[in-house]
């Protein structure tokens, strides 16, 4: 599968026939989904920061790169919506997830953050093969279908099932079975199900830095079956949340009923941790942008050029044409950069031109060596040129992380060191985005950042009212709890928490 195309496939999936009949009894006995409001997510990180203690270097290293690789194969076309947050560093493994509130009463699950995709989809009862366990410390949770009171199947004739293959009919027993869905990632990992329609519960901005609950049906995946790594009980969730463009997502869920702008934003905190995530028209701070590229099924922008310490590099005229498996992405839920050979060799010639005996080393294809200074004062600016006069500015200390005492390590990396279907790509992560509000507005199809303090504050403005909220930093990386509250405002916040892991 290629890894930064749209690599999942929404169609019949092959369920033993008795789990079929089991499945279409247990949905079709539901009650329908009501109407429902918006709300507010918090969350996790999925790993512990590594500041050379814990597990060795090495074996950090190579969980770097075994996320990158997870992430790239579970970049699926379209959009959703969830907030996002966490800690941006490559020293974070930048593996986020949410808790949410599913069913009446409501049950909690954990889902993994995913930029990339878009339909959410959670494990399900009958799913033999999904863990019950997880080593990240967190209670998890199957989907009963039938032990909710406000859900309801989702059958083959639906729009929403229509719509997810493509504005075609799915070839199925008739129009009143269920819709099902079958997501291949990249990684080998799969996951089989249906598609189901109830209550989704998050907390929902009403004042300033105060959110009340909200709760709004929305159609998601039952998964009735997983496979490769998804089924590793090492790191296991409930499911996953993705925030991509499609229509089946939540995000445009909750804007065709009216309940949100498809805006959003996210600042990503790595000095204290914790960070801001809100979906509405941020007011403050000011955000520059650049024009998303229509017609893709990612952030996709025109990168136009690159400055090393102010010093502009010499590539191919066309190194940034957009084209088949080319271009440029902007996904946070990358840890790393990934560039094409030319450029990534380009940018380590400029970066180490003053250190012409420096020692470098190779650790799991990550290029390491040993500073004792201070790596802001000694290594130059790496400057991103985008459409539009947007500049992204990635400083020595976001792309230079250290690895144990005084060693570095490089967060640029070859694309092809990723996946030959990334080798001519440019894939800019979290070391890019690190203390940065970034801004996707869907609605006028651009996005943008700003240098920021995500400790500190943002203000959103509710477009149906005029005010002006406040919205605050959140790090909740020591444990907390959903609180259920009345709903009130239109806005959605996403409070943002690292959880430090390595």
């Amino acid at each position: 599968m290629e890894a930064f195309r749209g690599t999942t496939t929404s169609r019949a999936s092959f369920i033993p026939p008795l789990l079929l009949l089991l499945l279409f009894v247990a949905l079709s006995a539901l009650a329908p989904g009501r109407a429902a409001a918006t709300g507010v997510f918090e969350v996790r990180r999925k790993f512990l920061r590594h500041e050379g203690r814990g597990p060795g270097g090495d074996e950090h290293l190579a969980a770097l790169r075994e996320h990158d690789g997870r992430r790239h194969g579970r970049r699926l076309l379209g959009s959703v919506d969830l907030p996002l947050g966490g800690n941006g560093l490559p020293t974070e493994t930048g593996l986020y997830f949410t808790e949410i509130g599913i069913g009446t009463p409501a049950r909690t699950y954990y889902v993994q953050v995913d930029t990339g995709s878009d339909i959410l989809w959670v494990n399900c009862i009958s799913c033999e093969t999904c863990p019950r366990k997880s080593g990240l410390g967190i209670e998890l949770t199957l989907y009963d279908p039938s032990g909710s009171g406000s859900g309801s199947a989702v059958t083959c004739g639906q729009d929403f099932c229509v719509a997810t293959n493509n504005g075609v009919t799915p070839t199925c027993p008739s129009t009143a079975s269920p819709c099902q869905y079958s997501i291949t990632y990249g990684d080998g990992s799969s996951t089989t199900g249906f598609f189901v329609t109830d209550f989704l519960h998050y907390n929902q901005v009403s004042g300033d830095a105060k959110a009340v609950v909200a709760n709004t049906s929305i159609t998601f995946g039952c998964g009735a079956k997983i496979g490769g790594g998804l089924g590793s009980s090492d790191q296991a969730l409930d499911g996953i949340f993705g925030f991509g463009q499609s229509n089946s997502s939540v995000l445009s869920q909750l804007a065709s009923a009216g309940k949100v702008s498809k805006i959003f934003s996210h600042c990503l905190d790595t000095v204290n941790g914790g960070g801001i995530f809100a979906i509405g028209n941020v007011v403050q701070p000011k955000v520059k942008t650049t024009p998303l590229v229509p017609g893709m099924p990612h952030y996709n922008v025109n990168l136009e050029s690159i400055d090393v310490g102010g010093k502009t590099l010499q590539l191919p005229t066309n190194i940034f044409d957009i084209g088949e498996s080319k271009g440029t992405i902007i996904d946070s839920g990358t840890t790393l950069a990934y560039l094409p050979e030319v450029v990534y060799k380009a940018i380590l010639s400029e970066v180490f031109a003053q250190y012409v005996d420096i020692s470098l080393k190779n650790v799991q294809d990550f290029l390491c060596f040993k500073y004792s200074g201070s790596v802001d004062d000694g290594f130059p600016i790496v400057t991103f040129h985008l459409e539009g006069d947007l500049a992204l500015n990635v400083h020595p200390h976001d792309y230079l992380f250290q690895n144990g005492n005084d060693l570095y390590c490089m967060g640029f990396q070859s694309g092809g060191l990723q996946t030959k279907d990334g080798k001519d790509m440019v894939l800019l992560g979290d070391v890019a985005f690190s203390n940065k509000l970034v801004l996707y507005d869907l609605e006028n199809q651009v996005i943008g950042w700003t240098d920021y303090n995500c400790s500190s504050s943002i203000k959103i403005k509710d477009d149906k009212t005029g005010s002006v909220y406040t919205v605050n930093a959140h790090d909740i990386s020591y444990g907390w709890r959903f609180q259920w509250h009345k709903s009130l405002s239109s806005l959605l916040l996403m409070t943002a928490c690292s959880y430090l892991m390595f």
